[in-house]
């Protein structure tokens, strides 16, 4: 398993880990909106309505980064933009999703679609199967067999820590 030792662990408990790496509220949502709303751009995050504040949001994207969650590319339509997608290990995050998402509409009332949920239940590998395709077909879409090209970092370098990686 790969780790970004960016500072070190309470420990190696694996729920301990999945907090250390996604526990606030904000990493999830943002991992929600990849997955099902199709937010890849920095302006879409501060556009839902739970209106994170965008210093959080830039700590959470590079987070989420870090942990290859999620990459970051020049979005293909304009180099000033940055697109972001959820990686493999990020699409594995969806049956997490779907088990919160059961769990809360179990004993909370929530606004989440009936037919999403009953297919988060009742057809749980085609969902799995189609978000996967969906995303990984509008990523090869964006990126075709171009290399990725790298993001400039904040002191405006472009480096290998900053491209997007398969």
């Amino acid at each position: 398993m790969t780790r970004n030792a960016t500072s070190p662990r309470r420990s190696n408990c694996p729920l301990n880990v999945c907090l250390e790496i996604f526990g606030d509220r904000w990493t999830l949502l943002i991992v929600r909106d990849l997955l099902f709303k199709q937010r890849h751009e920095f302006k879409d995050y501060l556009a839902a309505k739970e209106k994170i504040a965008s210093n959080i949001l830039s700590d959470r994207l590079r987070r989420l980064e870090e942990n290859q969650i999620i990459t970051k590319s020049v979005h293909p339509a304009d180099a000033r933009r940055v697109d972001y997608r959820l990686t493999d290990k990020g699409l594995d995050l969806a049956p997490l999703l779907f088990e919160m998402a059961l769990w809360a509409t179990k004993h909370e009332e929530t606004d989440a679609p009936t037919p999403l949920l009953r297919r988060m239940s009742d057809d749980r590998e085609n969902l799995l199967a189609e978000l996967r395709a969906n995303h990984l077909g509008s990523t090869a879409e964006s990126q075709s067999h171009v290399p990725p090209e790298p993001v400039p970092n904040r002191a405006g370098r472009r480096g290998p820590n900053r491209t997007v990686s398969k």
